[in-house]
Formats: structure tokens, sequence, C-alpha cells
């Protein structure tokens, strides 16, 4: 099994792409980002079911208009000694170039992120996410998945599939040991 640190990255309810109001609350008007670790499993937050759910280290970046960019210094410092990262963040791909960029996609959710549609074209992959496992051949979103990349079909609960779990193992084996790539997706 991988030694996974996971980040969660959210933007100040302010922002366009913001759909985050607890990050919000926590980002004082000071502050331009603040990155915090999560150690309890058993709390209800996306950083505590990323400890759940088997990851080493669960890092919660929150942001403010420009921050990212601000923090992005002390977020590859607190990721220096970590085995493989997971992000969940469309916006870091401005700054960083991952070894593999898989994109959820919720059939249920019509609203679109700006920063989704931005990197649309970087996505190695992606997984749409069904009410219940019915695949579709491609997703019928408002978005416009390229016909080359691979699409996996998960239900809203299982989030994964043996494919996915293939594609991503088959991904990192072929990039060896690659370090993170500073520079624009």
């Amino acid at each position: 099994m991988l030694a996974w640190t996971a980040v969660k990255v959210s933007y100040h309810a302010g922002d366009a792409d913001s759909h985050d109001a607890q990050a919000a609350d926590e980002l004082t008007a000071h502050l331009d980002f603040l990155l915090s670790e999560e150690r309890d499993a058993q709390g209800h937050g996306d950083t505590s079911l990323y400890l759940a759910a088997g990851a080493r280290r669960a890092l919660w970046l929150r942001v403010r208009g420009d921050g990212l960019s601000k923090a992005l210094p002390g977020l590859l410092d607190a990721l220096k000694d970590a085995e493989h990262v997971i992000v969940e963040s469309n916006s870091l791909l401005g700054f960083l170039k991952p070894a593999v960029f898989v994109m959820v996609i919720d059939e249920l959710r019509q609203d679109v992120k700006a920063s989704a549609r931005q990197f649309l074209a970087c996505a190695d992959a992606f997984v749409a996410v069904t009410p219940c496992l019915a695949p579709s051949p491609r997703p019928e979103t408002i978005l416009q998945v390229p016909k080359d990349r691979p699409v996996f079909t998960v239900s809203a609960g299982e989030w994964s599939s043996p494919d996915l779990c293939r594609f991503v193992s088959e991904r990192l084996a072929t990039l060896g040991s690659a370090d993170l790539q500073v520079g624009r997706c």
C-alpha cells in the first residue's frame, strides 16, 4: 500500500470559485491563507475522511483571493517528505504539474467551477460519479470531456473501481519516482 498525503484546497466564500463557506469562517481577515493538518480520522470533514480512507497525513489549505501563490512555498515545504500526494484542487494546476490528473465529474451537478473548465484538457482521465452504477459511455454534463481520455464510472458512496485503480497504478508505475513538477499544467 502506498503512503499517501492528502490535501484539500478551499477558497474563501467570497471568491468566485468557492463552494466552501466553512473555509471563510476560519480564515480571518488578516490572513491570505491558512494551512493546517488534520489528526482526527473520526471527524466529519473531508480531511478526516482522507485519514479514515487510509491517508497517512491530511492537510487543509484555506485560501483567499490570490493567496494560493503566496501559500505555495509553505505547502511545498509541508509536502517535501511525502512519498505520494493526492490533491483535491483544480486551481493548483496553475502552479504544479501532477504525475496523474484525474478529474471527477458528478453527473447530478450542473454547476461547474471555472477552474475545472480551465484545466479540463489537462486531465489524464475522468471519473463520472453516478447515483448508482449505471455506466454511461461518456458523462452527460455541460463539460466537453475530451474523447481521447478514459472515463471511469463510479457510484456515489463507492468512489472507486478496479479499472480506475489499475489506471492510476499503471500510470504511477510508468513514471517511476518522478518528482512533482513546478509549472503550469
